[in-house]
């Protein structure tokens, strides 16, 4: 059975605190929804802005693959506004809980339907595909919500929402209220869930158990207060839980990590480390045991490939950290250690992680060199000369000399403030020699205070597709940003010098 995934990222998502798109941005994200394989995008809410019905429109102008709707409440301006966008199918809806009756819209049960019918019929009357959703409907009147579905469906709706508005439902009465709106119906049903209480996927999973067709999602779970079922979780689950196995959906699981990473940087919201599927911490392991069992068999401690989803394993060191893992991280870059200096490497690591520091690849790589004295690596990439200059009225100004292999490279250029021109500057450099690209920039304040302290996080990416991520922390953003990104650099082209000349066991 295919289930119909609709996103509504650039509607519900967009509702996120702090978020707000220009009608590019939100092109931009469609068009990453439609390689991603959605079904059906809710573009938007035409009638709120001027900005928002422009973005609404280039979309549909756009010729995309999957459905385009947009949300309209139960009155004609709405509807109109819909149409005049370009839009041949809305997403209309109306609160039927009592206490949005009651405080919200203060009218009665009657009134409430009624309304609902009549958007219903003015949305057919006006060529329109039309969905209809119950507000609140997992906190309204059992019988009430399935009296007002069925007059919706008389009324001529194509299909109908059940909305989970506060994430107050739990699984059992997903499935409970799923059934009875079918029977209501006869419809396609589609379950709205939010994650208030963190059941949203397991909420929309439910729904889809008893009879669903079809989960409204947003990339990355964003949306109002606590977000919703996530794109990301949902489909896989459908994809590789084992209970699951008789669902399928048209999204490109392959996709999700790029489409994911591009949505938090155009939204600005950061994907938590811990997040599933797409979170930095997926498929990252650190602790002894399940680095020794991944390297014999991923599945171990692993519930699905990372490559599945468009990402690869990371193996990491610290306090937790044992000989295997770290090995093979060591390996990688083609550097192989006797017993004894693996065991001094690995007890510096846990001096280091028992003092609360993170350790990167090229900090590894550092520890290492020290242990193995002459045997030990040398930096490849070194940052020998840099400086910026910026000023009122002046574009902004770097200069980077780097050291690669003992070679002289010097880069300038430009940028919208500092940062940009020195990381444009060292992708001059790096783009002549090896074709390495920064593909990823973050930047977080981790102290407050005059002496305050910055933590850049960078992603670097070779033109074979391989990733590394390297982070630095300073009081100077510009000269913590430029330590990351060589740091990264350095990763990659150690990984790939090292590998074109192997070292032997010393």
């Amino acid at each position: 059975m295919n289930i119909r995934i609709f996103d509504t990222t650039l509607r519900d998502g967009e509702q996120t605190l702090g978020v707000s798109l220009s009608p590019d941005q939100k092109l931009g994200i469609a068009k990453k929804l439609d390689e991603v394989g959605v079904d059906a995008i809710e573009a938007g809410f035409p009638v709120i802005s001027e900005g928002e019905f422009k973005g609404v429109k280039m979309i549909v102008d756009e010729g995309l693959d999957c459905e385009i709707a947009g949300l309209a409440r139960t009155t004609k301006h709405d509807i109109d506004a819909a149409v005049d966008s370009g839009l041949t199918y809305i997403h209309t809806f109306i609160a039927t809980s009592d206490i949005h009756l009651e405080y919200k819209l203060k009218m009665s049960r009657e009134q409430a339907q009624e309304k609902a019918v009549e958007a219903v019929e003015y949305g057919k009357s006006r060529g329109l595909q039309v969905e209809f959703s119950a507000e609140d409907a997992t906190r309204t009147d059992r019988e009430f919500l399935k009296q007002i579905f069925s007059e919706v469906a008389k009324a001529g709706a194509d299909r109908v929402d059940i909305p989970d508005t506060v994430g107050y439902s739990t699984p059992e009465y997903m499935a409970e209220i799923t059934r009875d709106t079918i029977a209501a119906t006869k419809l396609p049903v589609s379950v709205h869930c939010h994650n208030d209480f963190g059941l949203a996927v397991a909420n929309a999973l439910s729904g889809i158990h008893a009879g669903a067709s079809c989960a409204h999602v947003t990339v990355n779970g964003i949306g109002e207060r606590a977000g919703n079922a996530s794109l990301e979780e949902l489909s896989m689950a459908l994809q590789c839980l084992p209970y699951e196995s008789k669902y399928e959906t048209n999204i490109k699981s392959k996709l999700i990590y790029d489409t994911s990473r591009y949505v938090s940087k155009i939204v600005g919201i950061k994907v938590q480390p811990n997040k599933a599927i797409v979170g930095d911490n997926a498929f990252g392991h650190e602790a002894g045991i399940h680095t020794h069992g991944v390297l014999n068999n991923p599945l171990t401690y692993e519930p699905i490939s990372p490559e599945l989803v468009g990402r690869t394993r990371q193996l990491r060191v610290g306090k937790h950290a044992g000989i295997h893992g770290m090995n093979a991280i060591l390996e990688e870059f083609g550097v192989m250690t006797t017993k004894e200096q693996s065991q001094q490497i690995l007890e510096k690591i846990k001096l280091l992680g028992d003092q609360g520091k993170q350790i990167t690849d090229v900090e590894l790589l550092s520890i290492a060199s020290d242990v193995m004295g002459d045997s030990g690596i040398k930096k490849i990439v070194q940052l020998t000369g840099f400086s910026v200059s910026t000023g009122i009225g002046t574009m902004p100004y770097a200069f980077v000399k780097l050291n690669i292999d003992g070679k002289e490279f010097i880069g300038t250029d430009h940028g919208v403030g500092p940062v940009d021109a020195a990381l444009n500057a060292i992708q001059k450099i790096t783009g002549k020699i090896s074709e390495l690209k920064i593909t990823d920039y973050r930047l977080a304040s981790i102290t407050g205070g005059s002496t305050s302290l910055c933590e850049v996080t960078t992603s670097v990416e070779d033109a074979q597709g391989n990733k590394v991520s390297s982070k630095s922390v300073g009081k100077d953003i510009v000269t913590t940003s430029v330590r990351a990104v060589i740091d990264g650099i350095n990763q990659i082209m150690l990984k790939k010098m090292l590998d074109e000349k192997p070292t032997t066991k010393s």
